[in-house]
């Protein structure tokens, strides 16, 4: 029998699955529930320790003679940092150890509670990892305490190794050896993907029923510049078998996926549900998207990032592989489509029937790929004839089909939220967004950045930013630059405040909404123009708005132009909601 404590039962079973089979455990109370899990644990061989000084070395020694990683198991508060010495040896000596240590509840933490001291991250930069387990009190919180230990169990068998930290708070009563037995858990596995060696990778793809490919924030210059035909026919070969969804972040599809639309016409219909997901790159914007990953119970989900970090979108995955100093999704396509694959499959056959072999192999994935190309064929037609009224909407969606007329070449940047999430629905072309925290400082300066290295190396580009106006003004110090030029143009969605804080459920009640969250206002950015010499254009209606884009597109100057366009936030939220439920 095994403790009641789900956090202590995820790590009992997580440490076996990462290979940790030997456990120095030291006395106490307060890791009894673990101890007893250890004891108890048939793969798991315990030996007792009673000083942590001490034991930590011994650990050490285990390892030396297993060759294998090694935990030590301590009590709450100065049992932990009797192991100092012993985990800073194992650091330079870059040994796996695992130190386990139990913790009082947080709520006890500096309230004079004996043995009670801030545990977590104590290790400072001796470790290569610190997590705290939370004690789990619903299905995320589970995933939670799951990813944690999975994440710091990794950094064993990475590249080089080294100690980590794992701090377990427990909560009384301690003492409640109840369950039967430990959880299944899933056990992420983290791989070094290397030149498209990785057959395995390929052979669950396309053995899968419904496999789907989502492509998440990324840009590659070699995929824009690259004049070979050969990976667009790879990209157009995946896009063909299975189910690619996209938005404007990622540069590699070479045409719009009306992600976000499909994903409202589908709604709840599980048959469009993937049983195998391969995620490539980093941030989607689409919350429809993330919830509807997570709802992928069951698929297999695997990562492949230019990074070593686990990022869990989907709350699924399985497995990690990390790319060196290869373009994740460029080096994925090249292996599925350079026959590497194909040819391990289907040796005995000539190279241009080995695809005609592959699409015929497997028949259950065609009606999974017709009934998602409906639904996005219908999503893109409806995006095309919904004529939003004079709005933020319909000022995206007038400079996003003019700009493709354009015969120069351009660069656009968009604010985020509202503005990012127009331009998923609008822009045919790769767009910049800061999404690595999602905050609304600074995209403007990154703009200008951009705008400034271009016209230093002499290019013609233009460089566009489209921003809402709470971005605007908390940003508008970018203007005060001397590296500006009239390559730099500006669009301002100003509807007097945070617009997108009237699409949530229930904030309008809140009378701190408009003043306080939204942050409304009557300010203009014509003043700061003047201030900086920047060229000015206001558009109030249908007619000034499209004159005015059509002006910051075409017009040859020296120095910036803006064009700031006044709507109202109740029609621009009217709007959207009108196209979405259209």
């Amino acid at each position: 029998m095994y403790s009641n404590k789900e956090n202590v039962n995820i790590l009992t079973s997580l440490l076996v699955e990462h290979d940790v089979y030997q456990v120095v455990v030291c006395p106490g109370s307060r890791n009894a529930p673990i101890v007893h899990n250890l004891n108890e644990c048939p793969d798991i061989t315990c030996y007792p320790v009673t000083d942590e000084r001490s034991a930590g070395f011994f650990a050490i020694g285990l390892i030396h003679a297993s060759q294998m990683p090694v935990a030590v198991c301590v009590t709450s508060g100065s049992a932990m940092l009797n192991l100092a010495p012993a985990v800073a040896e194992a650091k330079y000596q870059q040994l796996p150890l695992v130190v386990i240590t139990a913790d009082r509840p947080q709520a006890w933490v500096d309230q004079l509670d004996g043995q009670t001291i801030p545990q977590q991250g104590a290790f400072g930069s001796l470790v290569r990892r610190s997590v705290s387990l939370p004690e789990p009190h619903d299905e995320e919180s589970r995933w939670l305490c799951n990813r944690l230990a999975n994440e710091v169990l990794l950094e064993l068998s990475f590249y080089s190794t080294g100690p980590v930290h794992v701090n377990v708070p427990i909560s009384e009563p301690l003492f409640d050896f109840s369950v039967s037995h430990l959880p299944k858990e899933r056990s992420i596995e983290r791989h070094y993907y290397h030149e498209m060696k990785d057959v395995q990778l390929a052979r669950d793809f396309f053995e899968a029923e419904q496999p789907m490919i989502i492509l998440g924030q990324e840009y590659s210059e070699w995929v824009e510049e690259d004049d070979d035909d050969e990976y667009h026919d790879a990209m157009t070969f995946l896009a063909d078998y299975g189910v690619v969804l996209s938005e404007s972040l990622n540069n590699h599809l070479g045409y719009h996926v009306p992600t976000e639309k499909a994903l409202t016409l589908i709604g709840d219909n599980p048959d469009y549900i993937p049983d195998y997901i391969l995620y490539v790159g980093g941030h989607v914007v689409s919350k429809r998207l993330k919830t509807f990953l997570r709802k992928a119970e069951g698929a297999k989900v695997v990562m492949v990032n230019e990074g070593e970090a686990i990022h869990d979108v989907t709350m699924q995955m399985d497995e990690l592989k990390v790319m060196g100093t290869y373009n994740a999704l460029v080096n994925t396509l090249y292996f599925f489509y350079h026959h590497n694959y194909l040819s391990v499959l289907f040796p005995d056959l000539p190279k241009e029937r080995q695809t005609e072999k592959l699409f015929h192999e497997n028949p259950g994935h065609v009606a999974f790929h017709d009934r998602w190309q409906q639904v996005l064929n219908h999503a893109e037609q409806m995006t095309d004839d919904y004529e939003p009224p004079y709005s933020q909407m319909a000022a995206v969606r007038y400079f996003e089909q003019q700009l493709c007329d354009m015969d120069y070449d351009f660069h656009v940047h968009y604010g985020n939220s509202s503005a990012i999430r127009l331009a998923n629905i609008y822009s045919e072309h790769h767009v910049w967004c800061n999404r690595g925290v999602n905050g609304i400082e600074g995209s403007l300066s990154t703009a200008v950045g951009h705008a400034a290295h271009m016209w230093e190396k002499g290019l013609d580009d233009k460089v566009f930013c489209v921003l809402g106006d709470l971005s605007f003004f908390y940003d508008e110090n970018a203007l005060w630059n001397v590296n500006l030029s009239g390559n730099l143009r500006i669009m301002v969605l100003n509807n007097g405040g945070g617009g997108i804080f009237q699409t949530l459920p229930g904030l309008q009640q809140s009378p701190a909404c408009e003043t306080m969250v939204a942050a409304c206002h009557n300010t203009s950015a014509r003043g700061i123009c003047t201030q900086c010499d920047i060229g000015y254009l206001k558009a109030t209606n249908m007619q000034e708005m499209q004159e005015g884009i059509v002006l910051l597109l075409t017009e040859e100057t020296t120095r910036p132009m803006l064009l700031e366009v006044f709507t109202d936030a109740t029609t621009d939220n009217q709007a959207l909601q009108a196209f979405f439920e259209k």
